[in-house]
């Protein structure tokens, strides 16, 4: 509960620094929060114990690192919002007779509190989250699944391990390559900034 809660509080932050459609979080999103955090209650020495959720170290990288390690952040998102609707309580079903009218008088009681609107509110904050994702980071999205599909590699498998031989020497020359253009990129710019700063020969 105390990460969740956390967690959502870090979703405000997060969205906050990512334009949506042209504008940062809406009123509605903040207040959506605002309302979930309620629900989400957790004492302020919890919540403000500088151990954030997410680390904000890979922020201060390159805007290819920021990107990817955001659409990592989106996407776990939507698996916290995802399990914290499977952990809302669900109303029970009423029952014949005069319990049908207790049954009902209780669900309407619990709902907004429970499964109702807060499972309407984080539906809402789900789906904003998703949108964010697909229209602005589709590219570092799939690259994102590239790098999952790695991980599923069969290691021991022996047909895995001769092609993975084989198609070595190409990857690795396009690694190499990869690497000695970034490097040069680098040394382009570092020699554009020497001459900006060269102030002109009279």
């Amino acid at each position: 509960m105390v990460s969740t809660a956390r967690a959502v509080l870090c979703l405000c932050v997060w969205l906050s620094a990512c334009p949506v459609q042209g504008s940062h979080v809406s009123a509605r999103m903040n207040r959506t929060i605002q309302n979930l955090l309620l629900h989400y209650k957790i004492p302020p020495k919890d919540r403000f114990n500088g151990k954030p959720v997410f680390s904000r170290e890979p922020l201060a990288g390159k805007v290819e690192t920021k990107k990817l390690f955001m659409v990592g952040v989106l996407e776990t998102y939507e698996k916290l919002i995802g399990q914290m609707l499977t952990h809302l309580p669900t109303p029970n079903p009423p029952t014949t007779g005069i319990h049908v009218r207790l049954g009902a008088a209780t669900a309407a009681a619990t709902a907004p509190g429970a499964g109702g609107e807060v499972g309407k509110e984080l539906n809402f904050i789900l789906k904003k989250v998703q949108e964010l994702r697909k229209h602005r980071y589709q590219e570092q999205s799939e690259l994102l699944q590239g790098l999952e599909a790695l991980g599923k590699i069969q290691m021991d498998n022996f047909v895995v391990q001769s092609k993975a031989l084989w198609e070595l020497p190409w990857l690795y020359e396009e690694a190499s390559s990869i690497s000695n253009d970034a490097k040069m990129q680098r040394r382009r710019r570092r020699r554009q900034t020497r001459k900006l700063k060269t102030p002109p020969s009279a």
